[in-house]
């Protein structure tokens, strides 16, 4: 992709985006996510219902009335968008990839999270962690996390979750709110999971496509594995075949969601060809 091209895409994707977060997003977002506690904000005159453990004794004293200190809600937060690259994201059908989607839904939270004055950081990862941009504001910093988002190329096709989240533990020290976007076709992550969730709040955002839940009977075809790389010639005509492949896939669908409820990480499904911004909108009204 050129420059010209790119430049393109990221402006197109930062109308997009930017007018959801802005007119949608911004207020749930806000509303969602607490900050990390009060911070002092001004001492006015003491009024009736008041703490009195907010009294400031010293301003009291100078003026002869009571004054109180009045506190509010630290807003400053930080966001990490964790986004699976393997090679299971380049599927796609309805002219629609998941990539496409994830992009989609990782620039509108880095643009709600822009609204709010926070801090948003990205880790793409496969079966590694393939690049890591640390926490930052501001408008120059969402794009360059949405041109990464657009050409980066992975060096592998395979996912590994659990690699993700022990890199995340070891760099993200302070408390975060966590979206991890990906397919989840993958396991062993459980327990890595519920390290990082007793410190982060994290939720698993499942972005995928109703063509991958079950293999049509279309005869023998060769199918290519995009994760591993390899062509198999595959009989789905035999119903032994569909239904193995319906209970891989549906294991891993129960697993995702056992381990994620278990952990208390929230969870959000979207298919490709649904409106995501209904899905993103339900889950923040329910936290």
């Amino acid at each position: 992709m050129d420059t010209k091209e790119l430049l393109k895409k990221v402006r197109k994707i930062e109308i997009k985006t930017k007018r959801l977060s802005n007119h949608i997003f911004s207020g749930e977002y806000h509303s969602s996510f607490k900050g990390r506690g009060m911070t002092f904000s001004e001492v006015r005159q003491y009024q009736y219902g008041d703490d009195i453990r907010n009294i400031d004794w010293n301003v009291t004293a100078r003026y002869n009335e009571a004054h109180v200190k009045v506190f509010e809600e630290e807003r400053e937060l930080t966001m990490v968008l964790m986004v699976d690259i393997s090679g299971s994201e380049s599927f796609g059908s309805k002219n629609q990839f998941k990539k496409d989607i994830v992009t989609e839904i990782a620039a509108t939270m880095a643009f709600s999270a822009t609204q709010n004055n926070d801090k948003i950081g990205l880790i793409l990862f496969s079966d590694t962690v393939e690049l890591y941009i640390p926490p930052k504001k501001g408008r120059s910093h969402v794009l360059r996390i949405i041109r990464e988002l657009i050409e980066f190329e992975p060096k592998s096709h395979k996912t590994d979750i659990a690699q993700a989240l022990k890199f995340l533990s070891g760099t993200q020290k302070k408390k975060a709110i966590i979206f991890m976007i990906s397919d989840f076709m993958s396991e062993a992550y459980e327990h890595t999971l519920k390290i990082a969730s007793k410190k982060h709040d994290i939720t698993g955002v499942r972005v995928y496509d109703m063509r991958e839940e079950k293999i049509p009977n279309l005869g023998m075809v060769h199918m290519l594995d995009a994760e591993t790389g390899k062509t198999q010639l595959v009989d789905t005509s035999s119903k032994t075949v569909r239904l193995n492949y319906e209970k891989y896939y549906q294991d891993r669908l129960n697993y995702f969601k056992d381990t994620f409820r278990k952990s208390g990480a929230g969870i959000v499904n979207t298919r490709v060809d649904e409106n995501y911004v209904t899905k993103l909108l339900g889950y923040f009204k329910s936290r």
